[in-house]
């Protein structure tokens, strides 16, 4: 089975000999593709399907800057192009990737009818990380990744597809 980089050379030379505008095909199916991969990184991103939630506690604010940082509009240079799949947020690595919880106390942050909320510090807050030592990563991210390989794919192959009939 070939990889990604492989197949899509392949492709790309497949238009090449038929005549097409390949850095064209590119800058359109890439645009397309990222524009995806965007998508299915904001459908895994807390909290959307989460069960934590209350007064404070979820923004979607993570959820937000899949589009606000990425890149969608293709970057040509000479003969690359390029898009970009990106979050600036400071802990977006840490919900992608998973992370260690150590025991800590939290003041402001209270459990109110099983409900999480911020409130004034000077009221206690609790301790967390007595029961979970990991918490693991979402990999929303590697799952953006993959729908865009999959698009390009698709794109590709419909592209070639199309100029032979």
């Amino acid at each position: 089975m070939s990889t990604f980089g492989q197949a899509t050379r392949k492709r790309m030379e497949q238009l090449r000999k038929q005549g097409q505008n390949v850095p064209a095909i590119m800058a359109e199916v890439m645009e397309g593709a990222t524009i995806a991969a965007v998508e299915r990184a904001t459908e895994l991103t807390p909290p959307n399907g989460s069960a934590i939630f209350g007064t404070g506690t979820r923004t979607g604010d993570l959820a937000q800057h899949w589009e606000l940082d990425s890149i969608t509009k293709p970057v040509v240079s000479g003969g690359n192009v390029r898009t970009s799949l990106a979050n600036n947020m400071q802990y977006a690595s840490y919900v992608n990737d998973g992370h260690r919880m150590d025991e800590h106390f939290v003041p402001g942050l209270i459990v109110n009818g099983g409900v999480l909320e911020k409130v004034d510090p000077s009221l206690g807050g609790i301790t967390v990380g007595t029961k979970t030592p990991y918490v693991q990563g979402k990999y929303m991210k590697q799952a953006g990744i993959g729908r865009y390989k999959n698009v390009v794919r698709l794109e590709l192959d419909k592209r070639v597809k199309e100029n032979f009939k």
